[in-house]
């Protein structure tokens, strides 16, 4: 084992004192590796950090909660016009007979949203995010009260004209005070404001603490109970439940608008986890765009790494002839030149991830982008410039290994 390191730490050294004497050279060899490593390393880490983003921000509708919703996920033109013609409202007597007829559920909640203005005095702030809610939908969604209180049961039953705001809300309405308990005038209705919601932060750049939730039977003495499809929120008792209750209320959906065996549901059923997959989708599209010109780095750089493996080889031919006169094995020679041969490509493999791994810590901290270097890749950019120094470092290396020694004396630069 002492030996065989040895055997190993000799050649290393040897590629390292190349490259120090051989600077422009050991740049130039070097470069393609550098690029293909560090444009995985952003690309994987650009990907990684939209991809939490996503599911933290985006695709969070809540913890086992799934929406039954007027329209699916769609993805294209066609799929919108045929919806647009097939599909039909979630209606009050829908979330009912999901309320009381599914048996799978921890909840089932419904909620209703509309754009509106909303004053405080003299200060005005325009499409505001007004939710109609029942009071469980605060059990489910990722909103909740940083002071005061959510909506009830209570609210609901008697109409009440209470809101809980978000944060942009009250900042902008009620600075340097607190809004508790004073009025606020929705669509030039008075509010009690009993509750404002931890901020929430923003996506893509879209503030998401714009809101205010009311008790959605107010909602509808506003506005009315049929002007618009309603969100219905069910909640699964786990993870392990998600499956089994979406399935329970498609086929509940599905048996109250008598939709025969081949009819396609006239309304979605959306999770985060549908969300995830449409984004996967597309990040493994733009992730396999990136593996043409990753590609096409590692092979430029693999092939000057063979070209100066050959030119070393050319140049060191005596020293390779004195080596086998005095008992070195083909064996021998063949690993010293790929061991040089993979120092190389190792050390160009680390400068990629080490210049990727700084370009991802300016951008996330100058930026708003999320960028996450994943371990994994790390060690992966590892071992594929690792890989590619040995794969093409072996037929120079043959080539050394395979020197006559006496021919090998005999030659002269």
């Amino acid at each position: 084992m002492a030996k065989k390191r040895i055997l190993l730490r000799e050649p290393a050294q040897v590629a390292i004192e190349t490259m120090r004497a051989h600077k422009l050279r050991s740049f130039l060899m070097l470069l393609g590796i550098v690029l293909s490593v560090s444009t995985l390393i952003i690309v994987v880490a650009l990907i990684e950090g939209t991809n939490q983003y996503i599911a933290d921000k985006v695709a969070n509708i809540g913890s086992n909660v799934f929406l039954v919703h007027q329209f699916p996920l769609i993805t294209d033109t066609e799929q919108f016009v045929k919806a647009q013609r097939r599909n039909r409202k979630i209606t009050w007597e829908d979330f009912e007979a999901m309320r009381d007829g599914l048996k799978l559920p921890k909840a089932v909640g419904v909620e209703v949203r509309t754009f509106v203005k909303a004053r405080n005095g003299q200060e005005n702030m325009d499409d505001v995010n007004v939710r109609g809610v029942t009071a469980n939908i605060g059990e489910m969604d990722i909103e909740e009260p940083a002071t005061g209180r959510y909506i009830t049961d209570f609210d609901n039953e008697h109409r009440s004209e209470v809101t809980m705001i978000g944060a942009d809300v009250a900042k902008r309405l009620y600075p340097n005070q607190d809004p508790i308990g004073q009025q606020i005038m929705i669509d030039s209705r008075p509010f009690e404001i009993v509750g404002v919601a931890k901020p929430v932060g923003t996506v893509l750049g879209q503030s998401q603490d714009g809101f205010a939730y009311v008790p959605i039977q107010t909602f509808f003495k506003m506005y009315g109970a049929q002007t618009q499809s309603l969100s219905v929120n069910i909640q699964a008792r786990g993870p392990e439940w998600m499956e089994r209750t979406q399935e329970e209320t498609r086929m509940l959906m599905r048996n109250r608008r008598h939709l025969g065996p081949h009819d396609e549901d006239n309304f979605g059923i959306l999770a985060s986890a549908g969300l995830l997959d449409l984004w996967h989708n597309l990040t493994g599209a733009i992730a396999s765009s990136m593996v043409g010109i990753v590609s096409v780095f590692l092979l430029i750089g693999a092939i000057v790494i063979m070209n100066v493996m050959l030119a070393s080889v050319t140049e060191r031919t005596r020293e390779i002839g004195v080596r086998k006169s005095v008992g070195a094995r083909k064996s021998d020679i063949l690993m010293q030149f790929l061991v040089e041969a993979a120092t190389m490509s190792l050390i160009g493999g680390a400068i990629g991830v080490s210049f990727a791994y700084f370009v991802a810590l300016v951008v996330r901290n100058a930026t708003s982008v999320r960028m996450v270097v994943p371990v994994f890749w790390v060690f992966f950019a590892l071992v594929v410039s690792t890989s590619v120094g040995v794969i093409f470092g072996l037929y120079p290396a043959r080539k050394a290994a395979r020197l006559d020694p006496i021919e090998a004396l005999r030659f002269e630069m």
